[in-house]
């Protein structure tokens, strides 16, 4: 039997809360489209939003969690 910490959904979870680097996650949602393609919807904490110009870099933490895991994933601040 395989621990926990070695699942695959458990390294991708690990590998999303790295790519986010000093901001913190504060939820997740996943979107299914008619179609069936999943899109992962992260919201990062609002008090981080004017910090080391994450705005700018949610982009790159897109591309780069896309590249790692070749999952979609959009990266976004929670709307109040």
């Amino acid at each position: 039997v395989r621990p926990r910490n070695r699942t695959l959904t458990s390294v991708q979870e690990s590998i999303l809360e790295d790519v986010v680097g000093p901001t913190e996650i504060v939820g997740k949602r996943t979107r299914i489209t008619v179609d069936g393609s999943k899109t992962m919807k992260v919201f990062l904490d609002p008090k981080d939003k004017d910090k080391e110009d994450i705005e700018a870099k949610l982009p790159a933490y897109s591309a780069v969690y896309r590249r790692l895991t070749n999952k979609e994933a959009v990266f976004m601040f929670p709307t109040a």
